[in-house]
């Protein structure tokens, strides 16, 4: 069985290497002329550093990351709602880490380099569509990029939030759905704060703030900071802004009137946000869930089938399990068919609950909930919201989402089971 997987991106890369692994012969065709390190910082939970840990990436990322110890949620002006360990200090066998995109999409591409040779990444393929024959299924690409076309026995699409090969899936399919929330995203060293590995979310339906160190600094006591700040200035349904608008330049001059909103007083925000040389907007979208993944033998994966809002650090978690359920499906699957359809039906019910919980904002509605109730702050939590109620909204949603101690501990270590072909 040969897999061609259509885009280069985190999940595209690891879905290689998740394959490569279980002895799966695959190529990656990639858009872009080359790959680069872009981005700012994402969260990768322990489900899915498991997952990364069984084809032996951990060392490679423990390098580049910053192993998250504590994660804070509070309101906008700084009071603690909820506090608790994450990673190993939480119990699990394996770090959350904080990391750079960019490091990340680093780590995964030289491990494809290395397991695939050079040959595994085809670079400059623009994917225009998809055809299907008896026996296989056949990536076409923009006229003057190096190939025409690709044949194989599958096809997998990790060809993000735009994917061409789900347009194609569902020609008449609606378009993004934007929450009314702008995101204004940015990385910058600066001094520790607190003990260097804490992530702090602050602010709830309106204002927020993301925080946390994703990388060493160039000397002691200093980190590369990723931060977030998030606004809502329209509503929930409204037209998603045009995709030319997506990912361009931020000006302090939109964005500093919102930072001027929090009164978080680990760090000196506005201060950040000004050391900022490079930062960059983008609006909150995510899409209804697909009715199905699959067409024939072509699969969507990643934020190709669920692109989901930003909250409870899943995004980059859910496309990686993703890719290792896959793997464990077309590994010895007799009729590729057959295992494209094991795989949707795994995962496509357990990504929807959980766009449709990031829809009502994950375990950060714990931080709705409270200003909710005390817009102007509170005395007493526990008079407001009781410990129960706000263990409720976040652990709830870590059980649902499957990333609970108990559930990660005890999930059989794919690595060990079907082996890592270096």
């Amino acid at each position: 069985m040969k897999v061609n997987i259509v885009g280069g991106g985190i999940c595209g890369l690891t879905t290689a290497l998740m394959l490569h692994a279980r002895g799966v012969p695959c190529q990656v065709f990639e858009a872009s002329h080359q790959l680069r390190e872009l981005g700012v910082g994402i969260n990768v939970l322990p489900h899915a550093i498991k997952e990364l840990a069984g084809i032996g990436l951990l060392p490679a990322l423990d390098k580049v990351a910053i192993r998250t110890r504590e994660l804070i949620y509070a309101t906008r002006n700084g009071q603690e709602i909820w506090r608790e360990p994450r990673g190993l200090d939480a119990g699990f066998d394996v770090p959350q880490f904080s990391i750079h995109r960019g490091h990340l999409h680093a780590v995964l591409h030289n491990a494809v380099i290395e397991r695939l040779g050079a040959e595994g990444i085809v670079c400059d393929q623009r994917c225009i569509g998809y055809s299907q024959t008896e026996g296989g299924a056949v990536v076409h690409f923009a006229e003057g990029a190096r190939m025409a076309s690709a044949a194989s026995d599958i096809v997998i699409a990790a060809d993000g939030i735009h994917s061409t090969i789900r347009k194609q899936m569902f020609p008449g399919e609606a378009g993004l759905k934007w929450n009314g929330v702008m995101m204004w995203r940015g990385a910058v060293e600066s001094d520790v704060f607190l003990d260097g590995r804490t992530m702090i979310v602050a602010g709830g339906f309106t204002y927020k703030l993301v925080l946390y160190p994703i990388a060493s600094g160039s000397k002691p006591g200093r980190v590369l900071n990723n931060w977030v700040v998030t606004y809502r200035p329209g509503v929930e349904g409204a037209p998603a802004p045009r995709r030319e608008d997506w990912s361009h330049k931020g000006t302090p001059e939109d964005l500093m009137p919102h930072v001027e909103k929090f009164g978080v007083e680990v760090v000196d925000l506005a201060a950040l946000v000004r050391a900022t040389d490079v930062f960059f907007e983008y609006p909150m979208c995510d899409r209804d869930p697909a009715p199905y993944w699959t067409d024939g033998r072509v699969a969507l994966i990643g934020d190709a089938a669920h692109p989901m809002y930003p909250v409870g650090s899943n995004g980059a978690s859910q496309a990686i399990i993703d890719a290792r359920v896959l793997a464990d499906q077309l590994a010895g699957a007799e009729h590729g068919r057959a295992a494209l359809a094991a795989y949707e039906a795994i995962r496509l019910p357990a990504t929807a609950e959980i766009v449709r919980l990031n829809r009502l904002g994950g375990p950060e509605g714990v931080i709705d909930e409270v200003e909710r109730r005390a817009p102007h702050g509170f005395g007493d939590l526990d008079a407001i919201i009781s410990f129960a109620e706000r263990e409720a909204i976040v652990r709830g949603y870590a059980a649902k989402a499957g990333f609970t101690t108990q559930q990660v501990n005890r999930a059989e270590n794919p690595g060990s089971r079907e082996g890592t072909r270096q």
